[in-house]
């Protein structure tokens, strides 16, 4: 049951700082630079849990990629906690569309690829045994990924950014592929996860309402290269209801400001 106000006041917030600040970014595309950012900045608080939305291939992929560090941008900088963005590191975990399990691994043994990669397993046992409680998926540790439903699938990939301890969670359209009603049962997971452990989250969705039933700003992000078209405060308490007014109500503005006026 998902806690109904955002995080008990005496619970300490445990997410890091994250700024974009004067990021400009390009790729390589038969011999010319396409532009995907151009002086773009944006701060996210300390536990804070923030939606991009925007068109398809204006730059939500990349910016979570150069908050991960995986890449390095080609101008301005990414800074968590002030320090500059320049590598990846366990603090910063980014879950993708596609759980990217490894098949020939048992649950178990992909959550805990983190701990072991840092050689840290023998010392992680436990809280790899916690990371799999909190997604409901402990019953199924020793299940292959063959075994699992897409849900359960994406329950192992986020277990496995949990037992990293996460200060930031960076969330790449995580539940795109999944059937509605599952994709509805991963968004009430993820909410409650986020409210008992602290961490700040940066979320890439297309989809409006769920921008609007899980975060407390929605950033609406113009074409390539994307700039910030709307900053959208959703002050309302947690669970939220799709039919509620004040939910219609942001719906509606936030597509009409990205042009699809109802």
């Amino acid at each position: 049951m998902v806690a109904a106000a955002i995080r008990p006041e005496t619970q300490a917030i445990a997410g890091v700082a994250v700024e974009f600040r004067g990021v400009s970014h390009a790729y390589e595309l038969d011999g010319n630079a396409l532009p995907v950012l151009q002086e773009f900045s944006l701060s996210v608080a300390p536990g804070e849990f923030v939606a991009l939305l925007g068109p398809s291939g204006c730059g939500k992929s990349t910016l979570l990629r150069l908050a991960a560090g995986l890449e390095q941008p080609v101008r301005g900088a990414v800074f968590a906690d002030g320090s500059t963005v320049d590598r990846p590191d366990p603090e910063r975990v980014l879950v993708f569309q596609d759980p990217t399990l490894f098949p020939w691994r048992s649950v178990r043994d992909n959550v805990a690829i983190g701990p072991q990669a840092r050689g840290i397993l023998a010392t992680s046992q436990a809280r790899i045994n916690e990371a799999l409680k909190l997604v409901k998926l402990d019953a199924f540790a020793s299940a292959f990924p063959h075994q699992l439903s897409g849900g359960m699938a994406q329950r192992a990939a986020l277990a496995r950014a949990l037992v990293n301890d996460p200060r930031l969670l960076l969330l790449d359209e995580p539940f795109g592929r999944l059937d509605s009603l599952t994709r509805l049962s991963m968004q009430r997971e993820l909410l409650s996860l986020w409210q008992q452990a602290g961490y700040s989250a940066l979320l890439v969705t297309h989809d409006v309402e769920e921008a609007l039933l899980l975060a407390q700003r929605v950033i609406v992000l113009s074409e390539r290269p994307a700039r910030i078209k709307a900053d959208i405060a959703v002050d309302l308490p947690y669970p939220r209801r799709r039919d509620a007014p004040a939910i219609v109500a942001l719906r509606r503005q936030a597509l009409e400001i990205m042009g699809f006026a109802e």
